[in-house]
């Protein structure tokens, strides 16, 4: 996706671009606040077919809980991820639909573009490529926005890499960001082949997905 056409998807979506987005971050002067970190890492699916595939996360979107629908989907959800992992289907594969792009999701772009290697982030190894202060409460789920793919083929050719539709990469877990605590979301996505082609779509890896929370202030004193 292109610059522009990504800042026109920010605004049709009805969410804040460069000029205001420092205030995506803040909360309110009273609100409790913990610590979100976001990692990524990657997986099975087609990641031997290259030589290098550097993925460009421009920002975040994460979605407050809300009542009645939403937990109704959310518990939809778990239930479809708990399939997933029982059948040993490791890759959640997504298509546009499947992807909320709804107007109570909240936006965090990164000071800067961060950039990953997925060749190099397999065997458990993660990268760090965002920390930052949230209200404290229950999320439905964080996506990435991915602004840019650059994939290199083990025989030297280049492979067309993106997200479906050009949709941002959902990871449909729900976490909690704690007072004072640091909650760590690790996103594990793959590129997948599609057919017989050197066309590939980024999709998340549920069962590689995890949370995990840890008090900010356990190291003091």
């Amino acid at each position: 996706m292109t610059e522009l056409n990504r800042r026109t998807y920010l605004k049709s979506a009805g969410i804040a671009t460069a000029g205001t987005i420092g205030l995506a971050g803040c909360t309110g002067a009273n609100a409790a606040t913990g610590t979100l970190a976001t990692q990524v890492t990657d997986q099975p699916g087609d990641i031997a077919d290259f030589e290098s595939c550097i993925v460009t996360i421009q920002g975040i979107w994460v979605k407050p809980s809300g009542d009645g629908s939403d937990g109704e989907d959310a518990e939809a959800t778990d239930n479809e991820t708990d399939d997933q992992q029982d059948g040993n289907e490791t890759v959640d594969e997504q298509d546009e639909s499947d992807v909320d792009e709804s107007d109570g999701r909240e936006y965090h772009e990164f000071d800067e573009p961060q950039e990953a290697d997925l060749v190099q982030l397999q065997n458990g190894n993660t990268q760090l490529v965002d920390e930052r202060e949230l209200e404290a409460g229950a999320y439905e789920f964080l996506q990435l926005d991915v602004t840019g793919v650059e994939g290199v083929l083990e025989d030297g050719g280049e492979a067309d890499v993106g997200t479906p539709g050009n949709a941002p990469l959902q990871f449909k877990h729900r976490f909690e960001i704690r007072e004072d605590q640091t909650t760590t979301f690790l996103g594990d996505f793959t590129p997948v082949r599609r057919g017989q082609t050197e066309r590939y779509l980024l999709q998340p890896v549920a069962n590689g997905t995890q949370v995990e929370y840890e008090d900010a202030t356990q190291d003091d004193g």
